[in-house]
Formats: C-alpha cells, sequence, structure tokens
C-alpha cells in the first residue's frame, strides 16, 4: 500500500477539483481533416480569453465533429439510456464541442480500447473515467484534470473481507475481480497479485465484475466509488468497504500528434472548470453526501 499512499499524495497536488467501460466499438470514419466549425474566441483558467479558434486552427479525427472514445459501464461517468450515451464525461465532452463549434459524436468500445483509437487518429479524445498513470502518459497527453477519483472494495455483506487491509494481511489469498487495463487492475495486480497476496480476475466491463462477486466467482472487486455505489445501489447483498484503497485523478487522454486540438480542447474545458460548468454537471449526477 505505500507506492499508492504516495501516488494518493501525487493526486492530491495535482489539479484536481471533485470527488469521481463495454458495448461494441463503431468506427470514428477516415483520417483527420480540418475543422468545419465556427469562430469562437476561449477563456483561459483564470478568465482571460487565451486562443481564438478559427476554422481550419485544428484537424479532427471527422470533420465537424469532436469524436469521443469512452466505456459506457461506468456510470455515473459514462452508462447506456434511452439508446444513447449520457453522463459526466458525455455532458463535459458535449460542452467542449459546442465552444469549438463542433458536433459531438461519442464511440462506445472496450475501455482498453479508448486510448488506442486516440493514438489511431480514430477519436479526437478519451473520457471514461480515465485516471492519469506514468504509463498512459508516455502514450498520450492528459487534459487538466477535471474530477478526483476514489478506488474503493466491494464485498458481499457476509464478507471475511471487512478493510481494505485485510487483502494485504500476511498470508492472505483473494480472489480480486477487476475490470480489465482499469487502474482496478493495475492496483490489484501491483499490489496483490505480484506480492502473492491472491489472483486478478479480469473482465471486460465493470458491470461483469460485480456479476462475478455475486455468483462467488471472486471474493471482491476493486472499482471506482461512483460506479460502486451505483451497483451495490441495484444488487443486494452487496457493500463497500469503508476504507478507501486509492485517490486518483481523472484526465481527458488525446493524440500527442495533434497539439493544435490539444491546445484547443484543454483551454476549452478550463473555461468550463472556470465559470462552474464542469462543477454543475458532476454535482447533477453525484450528491455531495
Amino acid at each position: 500500500m505505500k507506492k499508492f499512499l504516495a501516488m494518493t499524495m501525487a493526486a492530491a497536488m495535482s489539479l484536481s477539483l471533485v470527488a469521481c467501460g463495454g458495448g461494441g466499438a463503431s468506427s470514428s470514419g477516415g483520417a483527420s481533416s480540418s475543422n468545419g466549425g465556427s469562430s469562437s474566441v476561449i477563456g483561459g483558467a483564470d478568465g482571460s480569453t487565451s486562443i481564438q479558434v478559427t476554422d481550419g486552427a485544428f484537424t479532427t479525427a471527422v470533420e465537424g465533429k469532436l469524436t469521443m472514445a469512452t466505456n459506457a459501464s461506468f456510470p455515473p461517468y459514462e452508462f447506456v439510456q434511452g439508446g444513447e450515451v449520457a453522463g459526466i464525461d458525455a455532458e463535459i465532452a458535449a460542452a467542449i464541442a459546442e465552444k469549438l463549434g463542433l458536433e459531438l459524436q461519442i464511440d462506445d468500445m472496450e475501455f482498453d480500447s479508448t486510448i488506442e483509437a486516440v493514438k489511431s487518429g480514430k477519436a479526437d479524445i478519451a473520457l471514461a473515467g480515465m485516471t492519469i498513470t506514468p504509463d498512459r502518459q508516455a502514450e498520450v497527453d492528459f487534459t487538466t484534470s477535471y474530477a478526483t477519483g476514489v478506488q474503493v472494495v466491494i464485498v458481499k455483506e457476509d464478507s471475511a473481507i471487512t478493510s481494505v487491509d485485510d487483502l494485504f494481511a500476511e498470508g492472505a489469498n483473494h480472489l480480486v475481480g477487476v475490470q480489465r487495463n482499469t487502474t482496478g487492475d493495475i492496483y490489484a495486480t501491483d499490489d496483490i497479485e505480484k506480492a502473492g497476496l491472491g489472483v486478478i480476475d479480469r473482465y471486460g466491463k465493470a458491470s461483469d465484475t460485480v456479476q462475478a462477486l455475486v455468483t462467488g466467482k471472486v471474493d471482491c472487486v476493486v472499482i471506482d466509488n461512483e460506479p460502486a455505489k451505483a451497483f451495490v445501489a441495484e444488487v443486494d447483498g452487496l457493500k463497500i468497504l469503508d476504507t478507501e484503497y486509492v485517490i486518483e485523478d481523472y484526465a481527458a487522454a488525446m493524440s500527442k500528434d495533434n497539439p493544435e486540438l490539444y491546445q484547443a480542447v484543454n483551454t476549452a474545458l478550463e473555461g468550463l472548470i472556470a465559470d462552474g460548468t464542469v462543477q454543475d454537471i458532476i454535482d447533477k449526477y453525484i450528491t455531495a453526501e
């Protein structure tokens, strides 16, 4: 746990503001093309006007659209409602697109495909409850953090696991369910499996990890606190352990090869943070209690 306490301290020092994937992938289209949106002036985080976005100032995966890669099984950040992807990340992306004079297109895919979609130019931005990690920073650029997430542990109400510390006790040997390639997977792999304290069972969807817990295939699930609360509210007999696993920062991932679009998106996001829009969106889905 020591290294994760260090990560927690690092996260607390970054630009986080507040507490915080699987359908089939849909293609976003061909190569990058010039932005066809109208001109707009975007304010910086301090309220000043920092850049002016004009026609042709940046390129997007699909002309006139901001294409967002996500995994819509991570409520309240992204989920499917009425056949459409909804949630915190979807609304933040829509607000960014509006500032840039673009139409938002959301492509739902496996979580571990979202970064590759950005890197390959099939998507402009990945918003999927994405945590900033050193390994991911080597592959993509991250925007300013817009939310803080908390990883927690779900167990059955009668579980012998009563604290996160039980997972790291001498002689521990638990089956831990995680969503593949999420930070829950990364943390549990490093801190539990590699330490010989248990086995990690990986699933494509967050909901599948919870179902594995219900059916007794795993002893616990490591997952973000907000979807954890949603799952526990829906499924009888489950609870969230009181102790937190780790705290982390959420941001949007973007290609390192499109600095003009990165600047435009990040400046738009900072403006939405500064004027309270991002906080209003989060408050709509996450109550203070």
